[in-house]
């Protein structure tokens, strides 16, 4: 008779609860309509404990309202992150509930305010880039991704992101797990104009960004083409790992690179890198070669040749390449700026030599002769600075280094018509 008298008691309990939980949906529900979204939350999170016992269509009323209280607290710039986070993590749970129970009536709805908190997640990382608060921005990147897996592309950017923000460790786990994917980010980007926001929102297909301008919410729709970032990404990876300490390694994560994309050419050009950071250069130029013999007629293939050789501080062949590159591609103008830069580097040496003279008969020869020979740089230089900035004339930078070489020269007439264009 006792346990006869537990069974009941138990049932009663579980009744009374069920009460409850329906009572509190329904006041969650009541708070909603009267746009409190703070109340019901707060009504939700007492019933909380209680929703295990409820049947599957209450638990996905349940999560909905959730999902829309907490969605609507975020949109309020009510403890953002926090509930758009746990806004999400309501919609997925009622979409599986959905899901196993093949009563489907929340879903679509859940669905899309997935999109949105995506998109919210995405325009608020963006945002706390722009202040450098990468870290931050970096975790909204990730809890995208999170979102919508298919989207790789905010995988790549909180890696990055957490590069920016020296959380080297985190964005090499980011960047293995892109490597794991066989991500190589190659492909087409779709762009639309946020009316609201007056920022470029990125889709990974075009019926999506369709979509939201057929929506109205979205206009000025643009197609780009995006590079592979392969070897940007390995090549990140590369410089994790020797930076802390794990040279080897970062050589035999190169080598498997290549080997599962034996015709990428940025690869190469990485483990060149890499070899060029360990100072290795007999195997840098090897690989060198190989790039060469693979692309002998690609303008940015070559000019990035060109920039890996002035780090080795390897001028004559730099020239070469930077040269190269204007012979494939005259209007090339960062083939121009470099050359310029490559030129004007010599002239450090010298201006620091006239810094150090006397005013003894010796010491005044010797700056004469130096004079000429920072006479002699600056001419050598000068046509290079004058294609670049005919080429780019909007560019400041030019046109300051430009302003400066016309100065030293002594061209008054040149350095006036400059200036007055600016």
């Amino acid at each position: 008779m006792k346990s006869k008298y537990v069974i009941l008691a138990s049932a009663l309990l579980i009744s009374v609860a069920t009460f409850a939980q329906k009572d509190q949906i329904k006041a969650a529900e009541k708070a909603m309509k009267g746009g409190n979204s703070q109340e019901a939350a707060t009504i939700l999170q007492g019933a909380e404990s209680l929703i295990t016992n409820a049947t599957d269509v209450e638990k996905a009323q349940f999560f909905f309202i959730k999902g829309n209280a907490l969605l609507d607290l975020a949109n309020k710039n009510v403890d953002t992150n926090t509930n758009l986070s746990l806004a999400a993590k309501a919609y997925q749970d009622l979409i599986a509930v959905e899901k196993a129970s093949g009563k489907v009536k929340f879903s679509t709805q859940a669905a899309t305010s997935i999109t949105q908190i995506k998109f919210k997640l995405i325009n608020n990382a963006i945002a706390d880039s722009k202040i450098e608060k990468h870290a931050d921005s970096a975790k909204k990147l990730y809890d995208a991704y999170l979102l919508d897996k298919n989207d790789t592309i905010n995988l790549y950017y909180a890696a990055s992101t957490y590069v920016n923000a020296k959380e080297y460790d985190t964005a090499l786990k980011l960047y293995d797990e892109l490597k794991n994917l066989n991500y190589s980010g190659k492909g087409t980007s779709y762009f639309a104009v946020n009316k609201l926001s007056g920022e470029e929102d990125v889709y990974a297909t075009a019926q999506e960004r369709d979509r939201m301008v057929k929506l109205g919410t979205h206009e000025k729709p643009r197609t780009e083409a995006v590079p592979s970032k392969r070897g940007e990404i390995y090549k990140n990876m590369a410089l994790i790992l020797v930076q802390n300490g794990k040279t080897e390694e970062a050589k035999k994560a190169m080598a498997e690179a290549r080997v599962a994309n034996p015709d990428d050419t940025s690869l190469i050009l990485t483990e060149a890198n890499l070899y060029l950071e360990t100072k290795d250069y007999v195997t840098y130029k090897k690989l060198i070669s190989e790039v060469l013999e693979k692309n002998p007629n690609d303008a940015d293939l070559i000019f990035n040749l060109g920039v890996i050789s002035t780090t080795a501080n390897n001028t004559v062949e730099a020239e070469k390449y930077y040269k190269r590159a204007i012979e494939i591609k005259p209007d090339y103008v960062n083939a121009y700026l470099n050359l310029a830069i490559l030129k004007l580097d010599a002239d450090k040496k010298l201006f620091e030599e006239m810094n150090k003279l006397g005013n003894s008969e010796k010491d005044n020869k010797r700056y004469l002769v130096l004079k000429k020979q920072r006479e002699a740089v600056f001419l050598d230089a000068l046509p290079f600075l004058e294609k670049a900035s005919e080429l780019d004339p909007s560019n400041k930078e030019v046109k300051a280094t430009l302003l400066n070489v016309y100065g030293a020269l002594e061209m008054t007439e040149k350095k006036k018509a400059l200036k007055a264009k600016m």
